[in-house]
């Protein structure tokens, strides 16, 4: 019978390890495809993937003065309009498109196959010196005939225009815009102030749950805020869509009322029932001694509870705030839906936004598989990540202090 409880042990045991060393290798694998896909990024031109800009040969910006994402998009968005802007020579730019060869020429001239459309466009090209053109790289003029025509040096995608870009225009021609820090910097307003509101009010909550709340009280409560957690973030989002949108439009004044704070309320709102609950059952856990003997000392229920309970329960708590973060920065659907979804630089509490879950869940979907904006959106995956573990060592570092002073 021993031999056969050992036995059983032993299988029960090998049972846990495999499977706590499955999870860890599952783990790890996702980190590793993670980041090979995400850092894929910057091996790829900053125009988009199978075209080229092509300039006259007597243009002086072919030589030394690339061109950068930001300033293609502007030449091609009219705001860039003098070559003397961006290193060349004072005269307007002409910008071509590749589809207006077929405004300019029949079929019959073009050739049936296309056959005679690189040298129409060597004609166009060698007949305006001020032109910019965009072009499949195919079609480029070569050999004989690329006498006039000079294929501008596109520099990779650097990590600085990744992190450090203000503008996420992914499906830009002929330069797509990766900019980050948008997405990064809504994606920590919104969640900050979730916290900043959420936490006081859950904090406050799991106190009067553990500490004032009589037993009938505590029975009615803590099942009806735990049942809200179970509730799906797109009810929450609809519920902030329709009712929290306009009232807070209304009342503020706001030409929209999808905002950061629209955001930021529906947010704390999800992480309250998180918050109570991990706080609250951390607090019950004092030691009824520790009670008994702070108000044998004196000390009234208050006095107790904000120097005993508190610091006693400070893991729990803590424990309660990092899952309250993260249900705020790994929330997506609710935040799709009453933030605005604008990928611009955050000013105010009271604009639009975007958050990084919001982006990929809106755009993965839209992606090619294994292209430059699919890289993009694995990624924003890698700083979403990185933002977690940051948040999750600085409270295990927190917690560690907490310890070393006898809390």
């Amino acid at each position: 019978m021993k031999r056969l409880r050992k036995f059983v042990e032993r299988i029960v045991e090998a049972i846990f390890t495999l499977s706590g060393g499955i999870t860890t290798l599952a783990i790890l694998l996702i980190i590793i495809f993670l980041f090979k896909e995400g850092l894929g990024l910057f091996n790829n031109p900053a125009v988009e993937k199978g075209y080229a800009l092509c300039v006259n040969s007597t243009n002086p910006i072919k030589a030394g003065h690339p061109l950068s994402p930001q300033q293609i998009k502007q030449i091609f968005d009219s705001e860039i309009t003098n070559w003397e802007e961006v290193g060349g020579r004072d005269e307007e730019i002409m910008i071509f498109r590749f589809d207006e060869i077929f405004n300019l020429y029949s079929d019959e001239e073009l050739g049936e196959n296309y056959e005679f459309l690189p040298q129409k466009l060597d004609d166009v090209i060698a007949q305006n010196p001020n032109i910019i053109a965009f072009i499949p790289e195919k079609y480029i003029p070569s050999g004989e005939l690329n006498s006039q025509v000079v294929t501008l040096h596109t520099p990779l995608i650097k990590p600085s225009d990744f992190f450090g870009g203000k503008e996420w225009l992914p499906t830009a021609t002929p330069a797509p815009l990766y900019g980050a820090l948008p997405l990064v910097l809504g994606t920590l307003w919104v969640s900050l102030f979730a916290i900043l509101i959420a936490l006081p009010l859950g904090l406050g909550v799991a106190i009067y749950l553990s500490e004032l709340a009589g037993e009938n009280t505590r029975k009615i409560l803590k099942p009806t805020i735990e049942l809200l957690a179970g509730i799906p973030s797109v009810v929450y989002g609809f519920f902030g869509l329709v009712v929290l949108v306009p009232l807070i439009q209304k009342t503020l004044h706001l030409p929209v009322g999808e905002t950061a704070f629209a955001g930021s309320l529906i947010l704390s709102i999800m992480a309250l029932p998180t918050i109570i609950t991990v706080a609250e059952d951390a607090m019950r856990n004092t030691p009824r001694t520790m009670r008994e003997a702070s108000l044998a000392l004196g000390a009234t229920p208050w006095q107790t509870i904000y120097k005993v309970i508190l610091p006693y329960s400070a893991s729990g708590i803590i424990a309660a705030v990092v899952l309250g973060v993260g249900r705020a920065i790994g929330e997506t659907m609710a935040v799709l839906m009453v933030t605005g979804n604008a990928a611009v630089m955050p000013h105010s509490l009271f604009e639009p936004v975007r958050t990084i879950p919001a982006t990929i869940a809106a755009e993965l979907g839209e992606a090619p598989a294994g292209g430059v904006h699919y890289q993009s959106l694995f990624l924003l995956g890698v700083i979403l990540f990185a933002m977690t573990m940051i948040i999750n060592l600085s409270v295990e570092f927190i917690s560690k202090r907490q310890i070393g002073k006898g809390m």
